[in-house]
């Protein structure tokens, strides 16, 4: 993908520290870059950081996560300054108390603007909805999803010439079982307490530690299987508690109150998810509220594993119920039981099959080459519309 000459892109986030909207910005920050242009990220900071300015991105360092009225009004201020600096092409807000400052700074300066809806924000009153909106006030909406495309045209009334689905990628690179090398697993292994011998189905929930993610459900759902004798299944909790201590203590007195200590571990933050799924034998996603895409249901199918999945949001677009893996009523614990009861019984040989086609469609569909493609079109598209 070619870019104009001294093309240059400004990203907004809050964060750069764990999550889906975090590593798109890494990942198109890096498309840019090999594409010839300056890529610069607006955050407060954050452990990926690090990566950002590897790939040969830059950091601006402000605390653009705020949503302090005064402190949002400096950072466009900031940022105003920032883009008549670095002469930005385009500026590309991924959440929404940074795209108020950021929308306000592209105004000022005349830069095209483009926000990226990353969820599907909840709006039980005007004034909320009005906030939302602010990632549709620019030159082109980005949806991450078809369901988040529905539900943008919906509840905004955006003309769908304005609005763009690019679903999510995954680093396939990354995320590849062949490159992902048997000694990593072992050390995730011993990092975790498994022990060698230990043969039960293992079973991956990865995302941070916050109630919607659901692990109070399959909490219940394990209790109902060990309560018909089964203990042939571990769980892991993968994520980061990000300050939710609260919960996290919650979390594990659930466990320990239903006799699961030995059933259910929470390992905490992995950065080496390739190999954690790889560990597994199977992923779950048991979220409370839809995903708008759900990377995480694609990584572990790019790793060749199945994954059970609450049957709402983007996940429906992303696994095939009963071929690449499962589907299941939301926070019900008694069907959660059953499904994972089924994936177990299901067997390594045939979990494997699936894992399979769920690896070849993953890299069929959900690429980060492909995204970033899309993306870097979408701002071509941008540039031409206002010359």
């Amino acid at each position: 993908m070619s870019l104009p000459p001294d093309f240059t892109l400004l990203q907004v986030v809050p964060e750069l520290e764990t999550g889906g909207a975090e590593q798109s910005t890494i990942d198109v920050a890096q498309a840019v870059v090999r594409a010839g242009g300056v890529a610069l990220v607006a955050t407060r900071g954050g452990r990926m950081a690090a990566r950002l300015e590897a790939d040969g991105g830059r950091l601006a360092q402000m605390p653009v996560q705020t949503k302090n009225p005064l402190t949002m009004l400096g950072n466009a201020a900031r940022l105003v300054s920032l883009i008549r600096q670095e002469n930005v092409s385009i500026v590309h807000a991924r959440s929404r108390a940074p795209a108020f400052s950021a929308l306000w700074a592209a105004h000022v300066t005349d830069t095209p603007f483009i926000a990226t809806y990353h969820g599907v924000y909840k709006a039980q009153s005007g004034l909320k909805r009005w906030y939302n909106a602010v990632m549709t006030r620019g030159d082109l909406v980005i949806a991450n999803s078809d369901y988040t495309r529905e539900h943008v045209i919906a509840e905004h009334k955006v003309d769908p010439a304005r609005l763009v689905t690019i679903p999510r990628g995954v680093d396939l690179a990354r995320f590849d079982p062949t490159f992902t090398p048997p000694a990593r697993v072992d050390a995730l292994r011993a990092a975790w307490g498994i022990a060698d011998g230990d043969h039960r189905t293992r079973i991956l929930l990865a995302g941070r530690l916050t109630r919607i993610k659901g692990h109070l459900t399959i909490v219940n759902a394990a209790r109902r299987l060990a309560a018909h004798g089964r203990r042939d299944f571990l769980i892991l909790f993968a994520g980061d508690d990000q300050g939710r201590t609260g919960y996290a203590a919650e979390l594990q007195a659930a466990i320990d109150a239903s006799g699961l200590a030995d059933s259910i571990k929470i390992v905490g933050h992995c950065d080496d998810m390739p190999a954690a799924y790889l560990l597994a034998d199977l992923a779950i996603l048991p979220t409370t509220v839809p995903e708008s895409f759900g990377r995480a249901a694609v990584e572990p199918q790019a790793m060749g594993r199945p994954v059970i999945a609450s049957n709402h949001g983007g996940v429906t677009e992303t696994i095939l119920d009963g071929v690449t893996g499962w589907l299941v009523a939301v926070d019900d614990a008694a069907a959660w039981a059953d499904a994972i009861a089924a994936a177990i019984d299901l067997g390594p040989t045939k979990r494997q099959e699936m894992g399979e086609v769920g690896k070849k469609r993953a890299r069929q569909l959900y690429s980060a080459e492909a995204m970033c493609a899309q993306t870097l079109a979408a701002y071509e598209r941008v540039l031409e519309a206002r010359a």
